[in-house]
């Protein structure tokens, strides 16, 4: 008799128990897309931040050293600034960087955005709308160096070729890590 009441009670929490975990997993899943799009955002920004710290004068030689059946040789020079070597380099190190980050909550739809709260140069910075959390930065750090791991030739060919409105094309379009930032505004994270 006990069994069958324990059954019944079971059965009434169901529904319960299911709508409490399809909303946790549902929750759970836009913290971990909000993470991802953020640390792709943030990629970019410092990405691009390094490369304009090159020199755009300095120029490297690409291509092939081998002389062609008709005696030229297939050697091109490009900005090192944008060369896949340095590129390369770059993916390196710039995960590194999400320590700078921190996490910002929109009021209006509850997503979590993450912006820079240490600057780069030293000047002060207005911290009151964001939170410094190690969790979250380390959270941002796996992210990129799981995007860094997996999209490494998207990384390249889009730095490498690509200088107009590389957050969207790059973090929404090509890798849809981002199905949402199509409404954020080009320079927030």
């Amino acid at each position: 008799m006990k069994r069958c009441k324990m059954r019944e009670a079971a059965v009434l929490l169901t529904p319960c128990v299911v709508l409490s975990l399809l909303l946790s997993f549902s929750l759970a899943a836009r913290q971990g897309q909000d993470i991802r799009c953020g640390a792709c955002r943030a990629l970019v920004d410092e990405m691009e931040w390094a490369i304009s710290q090159v020199d755009p004068k300095k120029m490297i030689q690409t291509g092939s050293y081998r002389i062609n059946p008709d005696g030229s040789q297939s050697i091109r020079e490009v900005p090192l600034a944008r060369s896949e070597g340095n590129l390369l380099e770059l993916m390196e190190i710039v995960c590194e960087s999400m320590a700078d980050y921190g996490e910002r909550t929109d009021s209006s739809t509850n997503r979590k955005s993450y912006i820079r709260i240490k600057s780069r140069r030293g000047e002060a910075m207005d911290l009151s709308e964001a939170t410094l959390d190690s969790r979250v930065t380390g959270s941002l750090k796996f992210a990129c160096e799981t995007i860094v791991e997996q999209h490494e030739d998207e990384v390249i060919e889009y730095f490498a070729h690509e200088t107009d409105y590389v957050k969207d094309k790059l973090c929404s379009k090509r890798t849809d890590l981002c199905d949402h930032a199509l409404e954020i505004h080009h320079d927030e994270l």
